[in-house]
């Protein structure tokens, strides 16, 4: 067993050993000098306040023993054995409901999900199914969401043929403009609408609320995604709407309010086609240096064929390839197409360097292109703050990074304002890719799937469950990741404040993590300090929200 990690049983047992052995002593000391040993006295007073030391010790280690063993839905345990195949498929009904949302929440936190499962389990961790839908709600979903995508694919491909010359002879942008409000069949699905559509999953996955095309009254298409809330879809960092038309000045006043309303469509699908411009140029880059650390995860990817990989380069219009092997440059467009996709469902974010990182692990684990992207926008119903020009959602969280580090540990703290650390700037990185560079490929996956469960039970309305009686058990968080950064931080507390002399030097700190970190043992101190220091963060929020 490492050091300093007790084995609370093992613990029990020795100290009943040793209590076992000392009463032994006492009864033969004290017999000794009830029978006329006067100088035994001291030695009896000293074994008897070491034997009623140990006895008190006793009770503490068996009481905490025996309260690990309470009925709890949030245990807070080291790893056990992932939701297996077979558990899984217990969990339903005939009918494909869910029997127990709590239990299978319960099961994923304290273990994560085995590989061979994660496709059908994971949209339900991320909200493209809800936890009580049935097998034919979600048959209709799926299908839905298929078609959805593939309009979103249909847009993408139209304006990646503006921006590259090829809608017009002369690029003619009233060309693209009509070509965008133009009607096209849904029934005829060409081979490039999703580069994974030779691979048919068995299990369905869809969007329990997929993305609508509406069209507005002056003829534009919106995209909306009924998932996404007012307070969703902008937080509390920003007062802008989502949708993808937004509203541009006229360039010129005019009286005719018909021959307005039309000027700012043009200038509003113009501005979008700069934007997406931009973001095709960035996600085709990032795609390309992509790296394969996927590789051993996905056999079928891994061993696709050299014809379909450049077929795939080709839908996508990706270039500069020629060093990659067949399987990257197959998982490079497959990041080129969903990427795009999710810029234009959520243009207010767009795309912004790091989101490849967080998709490379869906696509490894979702076969099919459109499930993968629905994923991902559940994903990023969280994560997209984090990508936001104005950084308003990373400051926030490493606010509250900070706020965790100096409610448990002051000293750490008072070390960091000195080298004017305090806010956290050097944890970055982890914030942005949820620690996808501080850990390893499995190890990244297994702590997303415990955030996503705790998200999952909050938004079902489980999150507080047994919590009030049981005060040593961590109840769910829409914050975990953080609770996470703020425990690697602290595991290091020693080299921060004895070491280390400026800001550099633990960034340097913190990127030297990579490869080195247990991410059971950081998932048990992340749920030690949500019991330890949530709800006094969260009671001083209050206090100054008032």
């Amino acid at each position: 067993m490492p050091p300093f990690f007790i084995d609370s049983s093992a613990a029990a047992n020795a100290v009943e050993a040793t209590i076992a052995k000392l009463g032994d002593f006492f009864i033969h000391h004290y017999s000794s000098a009830a029978g006329g040993a006067p100088s035994n006295a001291a030695g009896v007073n000293l074994a008897f306040t070491v034997f009623a030391g140990l006895v008190i010790a006793a009770a503490i280690i068996m009481y905490s023993t025996t309260r690990g063993r309470l009925k709890s839905p949030w245990s807070r345990r080291k790893r056990k054995h992932a939701l297996t195949p077979q558990q899984w498929q217990s969990l339903f009904t005939p009918d494909g409901k869910l029997r127990d949302g709590v239990k299978f929440l319960k099961k994923v936190r304290s273990g994560g999900v085995d590989a061979s499962i994660r496709s059908e389990v994971w949209p339900f961790l991320l909200g493209v199914y809800e936890l009580n839908s049935c097998q034919e709600e979600r048959d209709k979903l799926r299908t839905q969401g298929r078609k959805n995508y593939e309009k979103l694919r249909r847009q993408c491909r139209k304006l990646f043929r503006c921006n590259t010359g090829e809608s017009s002879s002369n690029g003619d942008s009233d060309a693209f403009i009509r070509g965008m409000d133009s009607a096209e069949s849904e029934d005829v699905v060409s081979a490039r609408e999703s580069l994974s559509s030779e691979e048919i999953n068995s299990s369905p996955v869809c969007v329990d609320n997929p993305i609508i095309l509406e069209e507005d009254v002056g003829g534009s298409t919106r995209f909306i995604d009924p998932n996404i809330s007012d307070s969703e879809s902008t937080g509390s960092d920003s007062s802008q709407d989502a949708d993808i038309s937004q509203t541009f000045p006229s360039s010129e006043p005019s009286d005719n309010k018909e021959e307005t309303e039309e000027s700012t469509e043009v200038q509003s699908k113009l501005r979008l086609t700069e934007d997406f411009s931009t973001w095709q140029r960035i996600i085709r880059l990032d795609a390309i240096r992509a790296n394969g650390d996927w590789l051993p995860y996905s056999k079928a990817q891994a061993e696709v064929s050299e014809e379909r990989a450049l077929r795939s380069a080709e839908a996508v219009g990706l270039k500069d390839y020629e060093h990659l092997e067949p399987c990257r440059i197959f998982h490079a467009s497959r990041l080129v197409a969903i990427l795009e996709a999710y810029a234009l469902h959520d243009p207010e974010i767009g795309y912004c360097q790091g989101m490849s990182d967080l998709l490379s692990p869906i696509i490894t684990v979702m076969t099919e292109d459109h499930e993968a992207f629905w994923c991902f926008v559940g994903f990023m119903r969280k994560a997209r703050h984090n990508f936001r020009l104005d950084e308003t959602g990373i400051r926030r969280q490493l606010s509250r990074v900070s706020k965790i580090i100096k409610s448990k540990d002051s000293h750490l703290y008072k070390h960091l304002e000195k080298l004017r650390a305090e806010d956290c700037f050097f944890v970055y990185r982890m914030v942005v890719v949820l620690f996808r560079r501080e850990l390893s490929f499995e190890q990244t996956i297994c702590l997303w799937e415990v955030m996503w469960a705790d998200q999952a039970a909050i938004r079902a309305g489980i999150g507080k469950s047994g919590w009030n009686k049981i005060r040593q058990r961590a109840p769910p968080t829409e914050d975990l990741l953080l609770y996470a950064i703020a425990a690697s931080v602290l595991q290091r507390r020693k080299q921060i404040i004895e070491k280390y002399s400026s800001m550099d030097e633990i960034i340097r700190e913190c990127n030297s993590m990579t490869g080195q970190l247990d991410v059971w043992k950081l998932l048990d101190d992340a749920h030690d300090l949500v019991v330890s220091v949530h709800d006094k963060i969260e009671t001083t929020k209050s206090l100054h929200a008032k």
